[in-house]
């Protein structure tokens, strides 16, 4: 009887700890998934960190070379097979060009990570894949955590292994 008190304390803990925290939900294609990835970069103040699979959404792209000129210190990894056709490497010149720092990681059979990590204290995550077809064509789905430190600490350790392993992108 212990072990499955303990077992059910230790199940129910996450959910505990979120309680206090502001949690925001969107979906695609009804236009909620993307309209939350853009809030959540354009309210950065000091920092970006994002791991994407595909990676060529013109807005996004945007939101994050606005985030980058007015001071935010943005850094992106995204899967390098993921990210060969034209419209990603045309985004990934984009934002290079406009000083956000991008690796590309091949470790993986594919880097199939979509988050964004915003002042050490903001996760978003979910199904949603940073290409236009993501917001008018599939299924998606994005959650965000405010005010949720000790996540956003795992979020970037595991962020800062696949920053590690990358490769700097080069035009």
């Amino acid at each position: 009887m212990r072990a499955i008190t303990t077992l059910l304390a230790l199940t129910l803990i996450p959910f505990i700890s979120c309680a206090s925290r502001d949690i925001d939900v969107g979906f695609s294609p009804e236009g909620g998934a993307q309209s939350l990835v853009l809030k959540t970069i354009n309210n950065a103040k000091k920092s970006i960190r994002m791991m994407a699979f595909s990676f060529s959404a013109p807005d996004v792209m945007k939101a994050l070379v606005d985030a980058q000129q007015r001071g935010v210190d943005v850094r992106v990894v995204i899967d390098e097979e993921g990210n060969t056709r034209a419209k990603s490497l045309s985004a990934m010149r984009y934002i290079t060009q406009h000083g956000v720092r991008l690796r590309t990681d091949n470790h993986y059979r594919i880097q199939h990570d979509k988050v964004i990590i915003v002042d050490d204290d903001t996760v978003e995550t979910g199904s949603f894949n940073f290409a236009k077809s993501s917001e008018y064509l599939n299924s998606e789905n994005v959650i965000v955590i405010h005010r949720a430190p000790e996540l956003a600490k795992h979020y970037l350790a595991h962020w800062e292994n696949r920053w590690q392993q990358g490769v700097d992108f080069s035009q």
